[in-house]
């Protein structure tokens, strides 16, 4: 890398400081065809954690049945049992699921919900309403034991069955899913077709219900290469909470029409060029996906890690 790029240039009404949920360990590998070496994911996490990234979505506890990429969390997340300082949420569908995450100690976890009835049904095999009945025993438990509780929300802009997915309808799963006690709760596009117009009109829907900025993290896709444009608005809006994927791993196994997440580092140079911290070191993060698209087979989807990477086979010949 270029000393001194990104040149940083900061721009008024934006944060300080952005933290990023990594979701490469979980989003990204639950969508890998092949599944991934259980001492592969502990070393990817443990790279990720080394990058300088504060939190890290390790793994999820699914039925193997449904998800069989992560069908080895009890093994994987005692491996990480080394990390300090860094959060490691798990993704937890019911309370199976969050017995199988407590036992081993997990300290965060996630559920994932749905603002559309054709995504929950097929995801979740409910309605939209039996969804969150179903959570609701999760987090109240969760919560009794001082567990950190994040609702992922998805198909918040657009549904490939349904449709675009009015402002209404999604800020009313968001308000319950924060009423039934998450901390936070994350904003997803699933397939990608959110605009920055689209975004803050969401973003300002949040606000008239009461639900708190702070509370609020964006989870985009890069389907229409939106992703970036799309955080920008988030973060005017006064978002401080941004999901990505290391190297642009990962889409979502129940809808195809979804593509890769924003990658980590993608996001990574467009904040340091703002002169917003992250506390991530854009070098280490690069080697950490470069690394793993070599035992994935594939060049990773980042447009940075691939100039990144150019930069230094360049430098090196």
């Amino acid at each position: 890398m270029t000393a001194g790029l990104p040149m940083e240039v900061p721009a008024t009404g934006l944060p300080p400081r952005v933290r990023i949920h990594e979701v490469g360990p979980r989003d990204g590998l639950q969508n890998e065809r092949q599944v991934v070496p259980t001492g592969v994911k502990a070393e990817f996490v443990h790279r990720l954690a080394g990058s300088g990234l504060t939190t890290v979505e390790a793994t999820s506890f699914v039925h193997p049945k449904w998800v069989p990429q992560l069908a080895d969390a009890e093994d994987l997340f005692p491996r990480l049992a080394d990390i300090e300082g860094v959060a490691l949420p798990v993704l937890v569908p019911n309370e199976r699921g969050l017995d199988r995450a407590l036992a081993l100690g997990v300290r965060r976890i996630a559920v994932f919900a749905s603002a559309t009835e054709t995504f929950a049904a097929r995801n979740l095999n409910r309605t939209v309403e039996e969804s969150l009945a179903m959570f609701e025993p999760v987090v109240a438990r969760a919560k009794d034991d001082e567990v950190h509780v994040r609702g992922y929300l998805s198909m918040c802009f657009g549904d490939p069955w349904e449709g675009p997915v009015p402002v209404r309808q999604v800020v009313r799963v968001a308000r319950r899913l924060m009423d039934l006690g998450c901390d936070e709760l994350s904003l997803g596009d699933t397939i990608g077709v959110a605009t920055p117009g689209h975004v803050r009109a969401l973003l300002a829907g949040l606000d008239e219900e009461g639900v708190p900025t702070g509370a609020v993290g964006v989870h985009f896709h890069d389907t229409y290469g939106q992703a970036l444009a799309n955080t920008l608005a988030a973060l005017q809006h006064g978002v401080t909470t941004v999901d990505a994927s290391a190297g642009g791993l990962g889409g979502c196994p129940y809808a195809r029409s979804a593509t890769g997440n924003l990658a980590t580092e993608d996001l990574v140079w467009m904040l340091h060029g703002l002169g917003i911290e992250t506390g991530v070191d854009l070098g280490r993060l690069t080697a950490t996906s470069v690394w793993m698209a070599e035992r994935l087979g594939r060049p990773s989807p980042s447009r940075t890690v691939r100039a990144l990477a150019g930069t230094a086979s360049h430098k090196e010949s």
